[in-house]
C-alpha cells in the first residue's frame, strides 16, 4: 500500500543551499556561478533539481546564483509556466539564446542571455568579473559558444567540483527522501522478481517494476531500467530487449528509480533453475566483495581502502579483470555522482554520506552481473538503506 505521506525537501533547504553556494563562492572569488542543467539521462537534471527542485523537459535551463541574493532561472519560451509552478527559484526569465531558430513565439517575452547575466549580477551590486561555470560536460557547443559572446569580458572558470561538493553530505531531509526512493527501489525489484517466469520477455519484467515503482510515487527513473539475460547480461550497460528468458541462464536486474530529484540504486542477478558453476562462484565472490566493502565504512576511512576491500576479494579469487569500474559512488540527485570512490581516490568517507557498493563483474565469458545497494554512512559505520535479499539467488 502507497504511504500518502511522502518526504519532500522543504522550502527552507534551498534557501540555505543558496547561501552555502554563495559562500563557497567568496572563498573562490566568484561573483556568480552559472549551473546548466537539460533533460538528458542519468546527469542531465542534477544542477536545476539541487538548486532550483526544477526537473528540465524538452528545453535547457540555467540557474543564475549572484554572489549575493536570490537566484535566477533561465528558461526556454516552453519552460518558462512549468518552471513557475514547480521550481523553488521563482524568479524566471526567457531567454532568446535558448529558442529554436525555426520556432516562434509571438507572445512571449525574450531576453538576451547577456541582459539576463546583468540583471542577476545587480543582485550582488557589483558586475561579475570571474564567473564559474557548473554542468560544462553537458553543455552543447551552441550553449556554450552563446555563454562565452555574454561574457566575452568576464574571466570564466569552471566550478563543477565546487556545486557538485556541496551535494556530498546529506541533510536529514535529504536522507529521509532517499530511504524512501530505496523503499520504491526495492518494491521495484520485488515485481521484476515476481514477474520472472520462463519465456517472460525482458521487457515484461521491466514493465512490471517500473509499474510497483510509480504506484509507490516514483518521477522516472535515473538510469534506464535493465532486465538483461543470457548473453546479453556481458556489457556493463546492458540494455532491455525482447528477449524471452530462459531456464538455467543468468539475468541481472539493475534499477534506480528517481524520487523528488534523489535515486537510489539496486541491482541483482538471478537465474531461473540452477546457474551454472561458473555463475555461482562468481555470485558468491561478488557477495562477498560487497560485504568486506560495507565492513570497511566508516567516517575516516579513505574511499580507496573501502573500495579496495572489495576489489581485493574479486581478485583474490581470480575475478579482478572483471571488476570494471569504480565500486563505490556516491547516490543523490544523480544516480552515480561525485564523490566516486575507485583505487585513486583517496579522500575520506563522511558521516551522512550516501554511497552505493557496486560489484561489478562484466565482460566474461558467461556474462555479467552485479550486486548493488545503498549504505548511510553514520558515526560508526554504515546502515543499509534496503533488505532485499542478496546471495545466490534462483527461482
Amino acid at each position: 500500500m502507497v504511504t500518502k505521506d511522502f518526504p519532500r525537501i522543504p522550502d527552507a533547504e534551498f534557501r540555505t543551499r543558496w547561501q552555502r553556494l554563495q559562500s563557497a563562492m567568496s572563498h573562490a572569488a566568484l561573483d556568480m556561478v552559472i549551473a546548466y542543467a537539460d533533460d538528458h539521462a542519468v546527469a542531465g537534471p542534477g544542477h536545476a533539481r539541487y538548486l532550483a527542485d526544477f526537473a528540465p523537459h524538452f528545453e535547457p535551463v540555467c540557474v543564475l546564483v549572484p554572489a549575493a541574493g536570490e537566484p535566477l532561472l533561465l528558461s526556454g519560451p516552453e519552460t518558462e509556466t512549468l518552471a513557475q509552478l514547480t521550481a523553488r527559484v521563482k524568479d524566471v526569465r526567457v531567454v532568446r539564446e535558448f529558442t529554436h531558430p525555426d520556432e516562434e513565439y509571438p507572445f512571449t517575452r525574450l531576453v538576451g542571455l547577456r541582459d539576463a547575466i546583468a540583471e542577476a549580477s545587480q543582485r550582488a551590486g557589483v558586475p561579475p568579473r570571474r564567473v564559474g561555470l557548473a554542468g560544462l560536460e553537458l553543455m552543447p557547443i551552441k550553449m556554450y559558444q552563446a555563454l562565452g559572446q555574454a561574457l566575452s569580458n568576464v574571466q570564466v572558470v569552471e566550478t563543477e567540483h565546487l556545486v557538485t561538493g556541496l551535494r556530498a553530505i546529506k541533510t536529514p531531509a535529504e536522507q529521509a527522501v532517499i530511504r524512501y526512493a530505496y523503499q520504491i527501489a526495492q518494491a521495484g525489484i520485488q515485481a521484476a522478481f515476481d514477474a520472472i517466469y520462463e519465456g517472460a520477455s525482458e521487457r515484461e519484467v521491466a514493465a512490471a517494476a517500473e509499474f510497483a515503482m510509480r504506484f509507490m510515487g516514483s518521477e522516472g527513473m535515473g538510469i534506464d531500467t535493465i532486465v538483461a539475460s543470457g548473453p546479453n547480461t556481458r556489457p556493463i550497460l546492458a540494455r532491455t530487449r525482447l528477449r524471452d528468458l530462459r531456464r538455467d541462464e543468468l539475468i541481472l536486474l539493475t534499477i534506480a528509480p528517481r524520487y523528488e530529484g534523489y535515486h537510489a540504486a539496486i541491482g541483482r542477478p538471478v537465474v531461473i533453475g540452477q546457474p551454472s558453476d561458473e555463475v555461482r562462484r562468481a555470485m558468491q565472490v561478488a557477495v562477498t566483495a560487497q560485504g568486506a566493502a560495507m565492513q570497511a565504512m566508516r567516517p575516516g576511512a579513505p574511499g580507496s581502502q573501502v573500495e579496495g576491500a572489495a576489489r581485493r576479494v574479486v581478485e583474490a579469487a581470480g575475478l579482478g579483470e572483471h571488476f570494471l569500474y569504480s565500486g563505490v559512488h556516491s547516490v543523490g540527485v544523480v544516480e552515480f555522482e561525485p564523490p566516486i570512490f575507485g583505487p585513486g581516490n583517496h579522500d575520506p568517507l563522511q558521516a551522512d554520506m550516501v554511497l552505493s557498493i557496486d560489484v561489478p563483474l562484466f565482460h566474461a565469458p558467461w556474462g555479467g552481473l552485479r550486486y548493488e545497494d545503498g549504505y548511510l554512512i553514520t558515526k560508526t559505520g554504515a546502515e543499509p538503506l534496503d533488505d532485499f535479499p542478496t546471495g545466490v539467488l534462483t527461482l
